[in-house]
């Protein structure tokens, strides 16, 4: 008998337009703790929800033990739900609140007792059963909300924020006791949550999403160690994240100079290189590979959070020892502390096709471009259409292109122009010495851009791209 007891397949899922989540796969074990982790709206909750039978996908199936559950209601579902706002009845006292489920099945009077007070030592609120839920702090309400779920004996226990209505130092106990409650019952937990160190501290298994897509699935370790790509490693922990290129076999360049590392990656490939704060060791000037002029140093409790300069590159530094402002220090990297991922995107391509006015429109805008690359040593004739090398006037309106956007071509305004494309920032990453943002259209594409400039998450922009930087090519066939 398989392991696995639930497999979501090609799960998409659609309001109205909008596509919230797509290309879902993934397989949970029995007895699993598998955490969905990842910003607001990034669509971890409607998994969660389509799991439950609240929402039911739009393509791909959901199947429990094998047997596909995709459209099945919620109370036919072994699985019961504990969401970030308890949901607790108010003038029903503890014991009628975990009692609830129970009594809807119409069990014994005798057996719902029995059942209510194992469960009740299970979540340490023993002797609890005739207190007002008026009465009980907001931890013990989220233990309430959860003996309720599980009195039930579901297959699956699913946590949507449970912790979110909690302080700091109620939550990193309610994490530890989650995590025990879970060793003991043996059932699998599904947890939805948009904070890190939650993630990492309890599951065994981190599912990373961003924008309605898996980004990276593995365990806690090998999602902080070894992220995919860099929105994992910017949205997991603290990272200094770098422009880089392989200069050789296990020898990547970034921040002007050759570091040994672990990845054997092809000579010349552009990469993305990942160094941690806590890997960075601070040096003499003379001792380090690279030298930078500190800029700021923080002390952060643990430890001091220092930011060195160094060229045009930010270096952040945790460190047990201060440095001082303005001097100049060595950093070191071992090889194991540089993670080489693969770049991010290098260039925008676009369908779009040409104007009767000579544009190229693509993503929501037009924009003046070069039309004779569409016919090698052709001229301009009017002004959408060319006289090719052979002499032959080709009309060009209504062409299907091709368009190709280099990342480093394009920018950003905040003054909208006839013709340009506009849309909203909807995410962004800092490469050590420039933002690198994603702005999607108003016809749902996304341009990657890069930036000094610091912009803010969901800022309205329109983009400029010098003519001569839009390459063009014919559609085959």
């Amino acid at each position: 008998m398989s392991e696995n007891i639930i497999e979501l397949k090609n799960i998409k899922k659609c309001f109205d337009d909008t596509v919230v989540v797509e290309d879902f796969n993934l397989t949970v074990r029995k007895g699993e703790f598998v955490t969905f982790l990842g910003p607001s709206g990034c669509g971890k909750t409607t998994t969660l929800r389509m799991i439950a039978g609240f929402e039911f996908p739009t393509e791909g199936q959901i199947l429990l033990n094998g047997k596909d559950i995709s459209h099945i209601p919620p109370n036919l579902r072994p699985i019961n739900t504990v969401f970030q706002r308890y949901a607790l009845f108010p003038h029903l006292n503890v014991y009628d609140n975990v009692a609830f489920g129970l009594n809807l099945k119409r069990l014994p009077k005798q057996e719902v007792g029995e059942k209510v007070r194992r469960v009740l030592e299970v979540v340490d609120l023993e002797g609890f059963e005739k207190r007002k839920i008026s009465t009980l702090s907001g931890g013990q309400q989220q233990r309430i909300a959860i003996a309720r779920a599980i009195v039930n004996e579901p297959d699956i226990l699913l946590l949507d924020e449970p912790l979110g209505a909690l302080d700091l130092k109620m939550r990193k106990e309610m994490q530890l006791e989650l995590k025990s409650m879970h060793e003991r019952l043996g059932i699998t937990f599904i947890y939805v949550t948009h904070d890190q160190e939650e993630a990492l501290t309890m599951s065994d298994k981190v599912v990373v999403m961003s924008d309605g897509m898996i980004q990276q699935t593995g365990t806690p370790e090998e999602i902080y160690n070894e992220p995919k790509n860099a929105f994992v490693a910017d949205f997991i922990g603290e990272s200094n994240i770098f422009e880089g290129r392989m200069a050789a076999s296990m020898t990547v360049e970034f921040c002007g100079t050759k570091f040994p590392c672990v990845d054997n990656v092809p000579r010349d490939t552009r990469v993305d290189v990942v160094v941690r704060p806590e890997d960075v060791q601070v040096t003499a000037p003379e001792d380090g590979q690279l030298r930078g002029i500190v800029d700021s140093a923080v002390f952060k409790g643990m430890y001091y959070e220092i930011t060195a300069l160094c060229g045009d590159n930010e270096v952040v530094i945790q460190s047990t020892k201060s440095a001082r402002t303005g001097s100049e220090i060595g950093m070191r990297i071992d090889p194991d502390g540089i993670h080489v991922m693969p770049a991010g995107v290098l260039v925008n391509v676009f369908d779009g096709f040409i104007t009767k006015e000579g544009r190229a429109a693509f993503a929501g805008g037009e924009y003046e471009c070069d039309l004779t690359q569409l016919y090698p040593d052709s001229r301009m004739s009017g002004e959408a259409s060319v006289i090719t090398a052979q002499g032959e006037e080709i009309s060009l309106s209504g062409l299907e292109v091709t368009v190709e956007v280099p990342v480093k071509a394009v920018s950003m305004s905040d003054e909208e122009r006839e013709y340009r494309a506009s849309g909203n920032i909807i995410s962004f990453i800092y490469k050590g010495s420039h933002y690198n943002y994603t702005v999607r259209t108003a016809t749902e594409e996304d341009f990657v851009l890069d930036e000094d400039d610091l912009w803010n998450e969901g800022d309205h922009v329109s983009l400029m791209i010098p003519g001569d930087q839009i390459i063009l090519k014919r559609k085959q066939g």
